[in-house]
């Protein structure tokens, strides 16, 4: 054996296994044996779709042209968002300082555009949270806890499901004027059952895994299941729904706006630049092309980005 042990080190260089097998994959050019981990393989799938990486950069530059609103307001226009130049009203795109061109009212429209947009956003983002939180609450409660809990909560979000939900937004906002972070909630409080049965669906079918029954056996509360073992397996449920609910929000802000029960004038949202462009479509076409076009770019590349972030997180892709 000791002739043995001295022959494989002379020959090999080293004086375990272990050494021999380490040696050989450094001659390979691998040093890291562990395997990418769950996000890192999602995030090479999705690289590997080539639309939604560029719907991706695109959502990217329009959320990037949104928040720089105040940098544009104040270092490429010079207008403000509610500054009426009667005189100038109408005017064309690429007149004075007028680079998208002026409104019925003289105001301007890349300024507009962007804080509109900034609005619009906002009230989609927000929503989106908002169903997220009380949605994602009372499905995690109802499939958790099941039984007479289960029944009542799903029957709630039963009755809302069956309401048409942009009938009974128009029915509430017809009521009172609502600000972008009100008109949020408002579209939320409407509109959870669907993510509600979503996540409840999910829960039930992780509440009976072995690592939930030893988390329980081991003394862990309630709260800190659902929190520290359900939730994070829901995470990618939780994204894919969401990029793909953001472009139906952004178009329910938009249409709410059009009609007058969103946001209101003068604060810019792009539905309400679509309602206030209308009448003037005949003499500038392009104050209804543009916030039209933000509009379905915007909704149309978050779609992409939703299918290819689906696609990704496929678990049976894992």
């Amino acid at each position: 054996m000791v002739e043995e042990g001295a022959t494989l080190n002379q020959t090999t260089g080293a004086t375990t296994i272990g050494e021999i097998v380490e040696r050989d994959w450094q001659g390979l050019g691998r040093t890291d044996l562990s395997a990418p981990g769950y996000w890192r393989r999602a995030w090479g799938r999705f690289k590997r779709n080539r639309v939604a990486l560029v719907a991706l950069f695109i959502t990217i530059a329009i959320i990037a042209f949104t928040l720089g609103a105040p940098l544009i307001s104040k270092y490429v226009t010079g207008f403000n968002y509610s500054e009426n130049h009667l005189a100038e009203k109408l005017a064309e795109p690429g007149t004075g300082n007028y680079i998208l061109g002026a409104d019925g009212n003289g105001r301007d429209v890349l300024t507009r555009l962007a804080y509109g947009g900034r609005v619009s956003l906002l009230v989609a983002g927000l929503a989106a949270l908002s169903i997220l939180v009380i949605g994602g609450t009372i499905g995690a409660v109802a499939g958790y806890f099941g039984g007479l809990l289960d029944t009542v909560l799903m029957r709630l979000a039963d009755v809302l499901l069956s309401i048409p939900t942009l009938v009974l937004l128009i029915l509430v906002s017809s009521f009172y004027q609502p600000s972008p972070p009100q008109l949020a909630l408002l579209i939320a409080v409407v509109s959870w059952a669907g993510v509600s049965r979503l996540i409840r669906s999910e829960i039930l079918t992780l509440k009976n895994r072995d690592y939930i029954d030893a988390a329980r056996v081991s003394g862990a509360s309630n709260f800190r299941i659902i929190w520290k073992h359900l939730f994070p397996n829901v995470v990618p449920l939780i994204v894919v729904w969401a990029s793909l609910v953001v472009p139906t929000l952004i178009l329910v802000e938009a249409t709410l706006s059009y009609l007058g029960l969103g946001v209101r004038p003068p604060q810019p949202s792009w539905g309400n630049m679509l309602q206030d462009a209308k009448q003037f479509v005949r003499q500038a076409w392009t104050l209804v092309f543009i916030p039209g076009f933000m509009i379905y770019i915007s909704v149309l590349c978050i779609n992409l980005v939703g299918t290819g972030l689906r696609d990704a997180l496929d678990p049976r892709l894992n």
